[in-house]
């Protein structure tokens, strides 16, 4: 694996872009025929939202892509940015002038259609990456809706948040990011996918070795999971859609408490242990809320395992432990962005907490809330 991230980076050209090296055009060419493109009219694929993970992941197609400028157009959707003082920004160009790898990296990454214009960004788009936390999804694509009204062509979509909404009636369930879309817009849940790791946005930043897996109908991911597999990027693809959204928004509850079992025992090894039961109540809480979930081996387990040992959810518990933080700051850190965690915390013990979800507790042979039976 170290040998095929070798060769990935020895076949960049000094301006940041690839050679057409593993077959890149060709993959190319194979998705655009699926969706039906003829010469002269480029790909459109547009990422919404500028998070950690959304924007990494349009950079990481970019990089692939890129070079292939009449067969492709990347774009990334931002809110406009905030102001900063010129104190902030002097300190921030000085930076940038001082060191040539900041700036080689600053100018690959950004190749990319930068816009602020929600509908200019996806009213033609082809593929669509929600790279939005759960709590802004419904919101953003309610909007998108009014521009796709006369659409001919359906999108596909790729999601990337992770988190989830409980809803109580008319029983209570869960609302994924990929249902929040399909309600929002009408796309048929076959367009509509999901990509979860194992993988941390900043590791695939700097091109390590990292996994995927892309879930949904087989019409799609297959295809998609073709397209967006790299030498250090490995893609696996896999049907259950429901199973790995929910785990994508679960770990990351778990992740928060691991990071404060982590910095109330200062890192020791006893620690680490925590993964089992974690993963245990896991399975009883999927096993709960589905009828069929999948087993948590392979990249869902191992998605688990990274997520509690690293990564801004696993971070904030930290923080939180130490007294760094507190809760009354809100879910969105200044220098960490959106912590997803805090909202699903919330939407699992909401829903966790439903009286017509009882089980029995296994002591005192009595009807109980599942929450009472949980961890954290």
């Amino acid at each position: 694996m170290v040998g095929s991230i070798d060769t990935l980076r020895q076949s960049l050209n000094s301006n940041g872009s690839f050679n057409n090296c593993n077959g890149l055009e060709e993959k190319l060419d194979e998705l655009r025929h699926l969706l039906c493109k003829i010469d002269g009219d480029p790909l459109r694929i547009v990422s919404v939202g500028a998070g950690a993970w959304g924007s990494v992941f349009a950079a990481l197609l970019q990089d692939s892509y890129g070079q292939f400028r009449d067969k492709v157009q990347i774009r990334i959707w931002r809110r406009p940015g905030k102001a900063v003082d010129r104190a902030t920004a002097e300190h921030l160009f000085e930076v940038i002038n001082s060191r040539e790898d900041v700036l080689r990296r600053l100018i690959r990454r950004c190749a990319y259609l930068n816009v602020t214009n929600l509908q200019e960004a996806v009213w033609d788009a082809d593929i669509v990456v929600n790279g939005l936390p759960s709590t802004e999804t419904r919101e953003v694509f309610e909007v998108i809706n009014n521009y796709w009204k006369e659409r001919i062509t359906v999108p596909i979509i790729i999601s990337l948040s992770k988190g989830i909404e409980a809803a109580l009636q008319p029983v209570p369930h869960i609302i994924t990011p990929t249902q929040m879309i399909n309600r929002a817009t009408g796309i048929p849940i076959e367009n509509i996918l999901y990509l979860g790791g194992p993988n941390i946005a900043s590791e695939i930043y700097n091109k390590e070795y990292a996994n995927a897996r892309i879930c949904g109908a087989e019409k799609w991911r297959k295809p998609l999971a073709k397209f967006l597999r790299q030498p250090y990027f490995i893609v696996w693809d896999n049907s259950d859609l429901v199973t790995h959204e929910v785990m994508g928004g679960l770990k990351n509850v778990y992740a928060i408490g691991a990071g404060m079992v982590a910095a109330l025992t200062k890192e020791s090894a006893t620690s680490k242990s925590v993964f089992l039961p974690c993963t245990s109540e896991m399975i009883f809480i999927t096993h709960l809320l589905a009828e069929e979930p999948e087993k948590l081996a392979g990249p869902l387990l191992a998605d688990t395992y990274v997520t509690l040992l690293k990564g801004r959810n696993a971070w904030y518990g930290q923080m939180l432990a130490k007294g760094e933080l507190s809760r009354d700051m809100g879910d969105s850190i200044s220098g960490k962005g959106m912590i997803q965690g805090v909202s699903a915390v919330g939407a699992f013990y909401e829903l966790l907490s439903q009286s017509s979800l009882s089980v029995l507790h296994p002591d005192g042979n009595k009807p109980v809330a599942p929450v009472e039976l949980c961890l954290y």
